[in-house]
């Protein structure tokens, strides 16, 4: 019914930390691990008479990201008051951009289910972060030391219409600022966090319907869940002729329910004026000595999917990680085998690095020397089941391929007349089976197969192998 009837609307809000070292307008440090209430200073707790310095590094991070989303960059923006009492707010105000933000407009464009994904951008804006509430039995404590840590709010159109799309448009997301290198995106530590906005109106109507806010959900499957209770339950009030308040929820992971926090503001509620303490924002010159932007994700999936011809689901892995994206460039090109080299970065080098807690960056298998495995199984001088053990003990000894396959005698057997010596005599030692075979039961094909295997160590060549063995068997 819910699909029948109504049409889901969906616009996101993202907060994403920017990766500085020093807070968006005082100097105390933005590092996330430390101490409670370590990382202050009188600006970011709002003292009388202190006043706010722009982080210059900040607003280049925010430039590499509005140009990233290809938004229209406003050369002149203004910072502006947003007021309103919370107690995570020291000095009864946020310092955010309203009507005049840096950044207007963009696209954030992804893979999802085959096709090609397009999510408008209403704007990016720059914004200092509040502090945050530790609930400790009946009391409430706060730790400062997130506030005024320099944020990006990335908005996006009511462009998504489901919950999996919207969780999927985040990814996206948070994968261009980590590829930018201005944000960690963790969401877990609350380095990116996101609002979701959702409505529902009667298909084939253009006016939005009531839209309630589901605040601070942190993690992709939290989104995709607490979007989908959500959607169910505003349709089940709606089918049951009752209204929707507009509103600002959360989302229980262990109930799999949204509840009430508060009711939604709307912009007048804050009061905003321009921050009579900060000069509006001219970004002429720091535009013009802006770097060139590193190839991003979307840019990564097109050429892997047209130049190397990998699946979907394969490049899905590799851009989801920048460097795990750059080693699998460079792995293919030194082994001339695109395919393989993927195939053995999101196998064994994927279940490695999760095994170990490494990052690819700490991997001890040089480019060179996977390349060369790579290239001993395309060659058939090993086996790929040869090939994973010579992996492991790479990886665990250092050691070179060619060292470990002349230590260990691991060389695939090819030779056709070798092989035909090897399989005749396994066929002597088993004359019943053999027999059992030639009435009937082939299934016996695969005992052969494992006894040869078994002879030679698991270095006999596969195909060849079975061709011959299916030729002396049926002789």
């Amino acid at each position: 019914m819910i699909s029948e009837k109504w049409e889901t609307v969906i616009g996101l809000e993202i907060h994403a930390q920017l990766k500085t070292e020093t807070k968006l307008f005082s100097p105390d440090s933005a590092v996330f691990s430390a101490g409670e209430n370590n990382h202050i200073h009188p600006v970011s707790l709002g003292f009388p008479g202190v006043l706010p310095v722009l982080n210059k590094q900040a607003v280049v991070f925010a430039l590499r990201a509005g140009r990233a989303f290809e938004g229209r960059i406003q050369e002149q923006s203004v910072f502006a008051r947003k007021n309103y009492f919370y107690p995570d707010l020291p000095k009864g105000y946020q310092i955010s951009q309203y009507d005049k933000p840096y950044c207007e407009g963009g696209v954030v464009r992804y893979h999802f289910e085959g096709a090609v994904q397009e999510v408008r951008l209403e704007r990016i804006h720059m914004e200092e972060d509040a502090g945050r509430s530790l609930h400790r039995g009946s009391a409430t404590l706060i730790n400062f030391n997130r506030s005024g840590t320099p944020l990006l709010e990335i908005v996006t159109r009511p462009d998504l219409r489901e919950p999996a799309a919207a969780a999927a448009c985040v990814r996206a997301i948070r994968r261009v600022l980590r590829y930018l290198e201005i944000c960690d995106g963790n969401l877990e530590e609350g380095s990116l966090r996101c609002d979701c906005n959702i409505s529902l109106r009667l298909l084939g109507e253009k006016t939005l319907g009531t839209k309630v806010e589901l605040k601070n959900l942190n993690s992709f499957r939290f989104i995709e869940k607490a979007l989908q209770y959500e959607k169910e339950r505003q349709a089940r009030l709606l089918n049951g002729e009752k209204s929707i308040l507009q509103e600002t929820r959360l989302y229980d992971s262990v109930k799999n329910q949204t509840f009430p926090m508060r009711s939604k503001e709307t912009a007048s509620d804050y009061r905003y004026f321009p921050d009579p303490d900060l000069l509006p924002l001219n970004v002429s010159d720091l535009l013009n000595q802006m770097e060139p932007l590193p190839p991003l994700p979307f840019q990564k999936f097109e050429k892997f999917k047209q130049v190397y011809g990998l699946k979907d689901r394969q490049i899905e892995v590799l851009v989801e990680d920048k460097a795990l994206c750059e080693y699998f460039e460079e792995l293919a090109e030194h082994s001339g085998n695109p395919q393989a080299s993927c195939h053995w970065i999101t196998g064994e080098v994927q279940a490695r690095l999760n095994e170990t807690g490494q990052t690819i960056n700490e991997i001890p298998i040089s480019i060179e020397n996977l390349s060369k495995l790579i290239k001993l199984v395309s060659t058939e001088v090993i086996s790929i089941k040869i090939a994973k053990e010579v992996f492991a003990l790479m990886w665990e000894t250092g050691q070179t391929s060619e060292y470990i396959i002349e230590e260990k005698g691991f060389k695939q057997i090819s030779d056709e007349k070798e092989l035909r010596s090897i399989v005749r005599k396994i066929l002597e030692t088993y004359p019943k089976q053999v027999t059992d075979y030639r009435e009937g039961r082939t299934k016996l094909f695969g005992f052969f197969t494992g006894q040869v295997m078994k002879a030679t160590k698991g270095q006999a060549h596969p195909v060849k192998l079975s061709q011959i063995l299916k030729e002396e068997l049926e002789t």
